[in-house]
C-alpha cells in the first residue's frame, strides 16, 4: 500500500516567480525509508513542508494513507495528516525533560496511556533511564532521538526527517546512522529524509528520489 503519494506536485512563492518544484510525482511503500536528494534550493525542505502541510502547493495533489490532504479543492490541516516531523535543529523544549518532550504530542490520550507509550519509546530509542534529564544535559546523539521518539509517539502515518545528521560530526553520523535504520524499522515507520549526503540514503533508505 502506498502510503504517500504525490503526482504532479508544484510549488512557487510567487505568481510571477520560477517553481520551485515543478511537476514532482512519486509515492512510496509502507514500511519504506526513501531519501531526498539534491543540491541547496532544489525543494528539498519545501517538499517535506508540502506534504506537512506547512506549505500549499501551486499545482498537484498529495494523498497520505489513501486520504487526499491536500489538491485544488482540498486542504487537510496539518494536525490532521498523520504526519511526524523530525527538524534540522531537533526543536526539543529546553524547559521540559525528556519524558515531557516525547509526551508532547500525547494530550489526546489519558495519563496512563502516555505514561506507557513514552516508556515504550524511551526503549526504542535507547535512552531508559534519561526521562529526568533536560536537553541541554544530553549530547547531540541524544537529543536527536528524543526528537526522534517525540515524533514516532502519536503514531504518524510518515515521518519527516529534514537534514537530521547536519549537527553531528562525522564520527557520531556513522553511528547515528546505523541506530535510525533500525529504529524506524523496529517500528515500522514509513519515512521520507531530506539529505544533501549520499552517504546517508546509502546507509538508511531503500530508495531515493533526486530533486
Amino acid at each position: 500500500m502506498n502510503v504517500v503519494d504525490v503526482q504532479e506536485l508544484s510549488f512557487r512563492y510567487t505568481p510571477k516567480q520560477s517553481p520551485i518544484i515543478n511537476g514532482v510525482s512519486f509515492s512510496i511503500d509502507e514500511g519504506s525509508i526513501v531519501g531526498i536528494l539534491g543540491p541547496s534550493g532544489s525543494g528539498k525542505s519545501t517538499l517535506l513542508r508540502l506534504i506537512a502541510g506547512l506549505e500549499v502547493p501551486s499545482a498537484g495533489r498529495i494523498a497520505i494513507s489513501g486520504k487526499v490532504v491536500v489538491d485544488p479543492s482540498t486542504f487537510v490541516a496539518p494536525e490532521n495528516r498523520g504526519v511526524g516531523m523530525v527538524f534540522q535543529d531537533y526543536a526539543l523544549f529546553p524547559h521540559l525533560t525528556v519524558a515531557e518532550n516525547v509526551e508532547f504530542g500525547l494530550h489526546r490520550l489519558p495519563k496512563k496511556s502516555r505514561v506507557v507509550r513514552v516508556g515504550e519509546m524511551l526503549e526504542l530509542v535507547h535512552l531508559t533511564g534519561f526521562e529526568k534529564r533536560y536537553p541541554h544535559e544530553l549530547s547531540g546523539g541524544q537529543q536527536q532521538r528524543v526528537a526522534l521518539a517525540r515524533a514516532l509517539a502519536p503514531k504518524p502515518s510518515i515521518l519527516l526527517m529534514d537534514e537530521p545528521f547536519s549537527n553531528l560530526d562525522a564520527e557520531l553520523k556513522s553511528v547515528i546512522r546505523s541506530e535510525l535504520r533500525e529504529i524506524l524499522q523496529k517500528a515500522n515507520m514509513t519515512c521520507l529524509f531530506v539529505t544533501h549526503d549520499q552517504l546517508d540514503v546509502e546507509a538508511i533508505c531503500d530508495s531515493s528520489v533526486v530533486l
